[in-house]
């Protein structure tokens, strides 16, 4: 994992959500590779709209998954409902399970908040605390569980900010406002800040559709190297972006998965014709 392990009481919370994977737990049949997190008949509703139908799904472990499909599908949906973010949506209503380790993240009891400290999300747009500074951005989800020891929160953010490549150019103004660094450096900061609380999953809703090319690629060298440490679901409008990034690839069409597998089978040899249709830009 990434960091140095929170000791609070609220990190040994009823549900040890970032337990490491057991030996013996549940294996795909794809190269016998353990599932970190996994949908089962998952779907959102909105209203009387229903946004995800019935997605079957699993995020390997220290692997990336990149979601595609034309906008409206419900790529960014499902990625939000995977860590509770529709609970602040009173008209939304998620059926079906989502397995964190083993554990359905929407049991009865299981709390959210510990469910957003195990399943990290970064989002479209930068999102640092502008007037924080550097610093206390990184350590601000720890600080809300009660971690104070300096020594601790030092190692942390130097390890959280190494782990995102900004180190090197932020180690010199740690207490510059994280409004003040560029647009590229405050999505470099908002993963640290996620990588601080080490999560099992990196959610990343089109994470670099805002920057640069320069930042992109950063963007996209990082969550190479991160992905050693930490399974990733990105949903990405870019299909080159999904090709160069991902291990796994599902393509998504009218709130359903059409096609999931190895990224490169995906991008070559599409087993349904909708998805060569897609990838193809005949429609999207």
């Amino acid at each position: 994992m990434i960091g140095i392990k929170d000791k609070s009481k609220k990190k040994k919370a009823k549900l040890n959500l970032n337990s490491s994977i057991s030996k013996d737990r549940k294996m795909t049949e794809d190269k016998r590779l353990p599932i970190v997190m996994e949908s089962k008949d998952l779907s959102v509703i909105y209203g009387n709209n229903c946004a995800v139908k019935d997605v079957s799904l699993p995020v390997y472990d220290k692997k990336v998954t990149a979601f595609i499909g034309p906008s409206g599908c419900g790529k960014t949906t499902f990625l939000r409902a995977l860590n509770r973010m529709h609970d602040l949506s009173p008209n939304v209503k998620v059926q079906g399970k989502v397995l964190l380790n083993d554990t359905d993240i929407y049991a009865p009891g299981v709390d959210p908040v510990v469910i957003r400290r195990s399943v990290g999300m970064v989002f479209q747009k930068p999102t640092p605390f502008p007037t924080m500074s550097v610093y206390d951005n990184v350590i601000a989800g720890l600080k809300l569980v009660g971690v104070r020891k300096k020594t601790i929160l030092d190692d942390v953010v130097e390890r959280s900010l190494k782990h995102s490549a900004l180190w090197e150019e932020v180690k010199d103004r740690l207490s510059s406002p994280g409004g003040s660094l560029s647009g590229g450096q405050q999505q470099r900061l908002s993963i640290a800040r996620a990588l601080a609380v080490e999560p099992d999953v990196l959610l990343m809703d089109e994470p670099t559709s805002s920057l640069d090319p320069q930042s992109t690629t950063r963007i996209e060298e990082l969550i190479e190297l991160l992905k050693k440490e930490v399974s990733i679901a990105i949903v990405t409008h870019n299909m080159q972006q999904a090709a160069r990034v991902s291990d796994y690839t599902a393509f998504m069409y009218l709130g359903e998965i059409v096609e999931f597998g190895h990224t490169e089978k995906i991008f070559t040899v599409p087993k349904k014709k909708k998805t060569e249709e897609y990838i193809t830009g005949k429609f999207g």
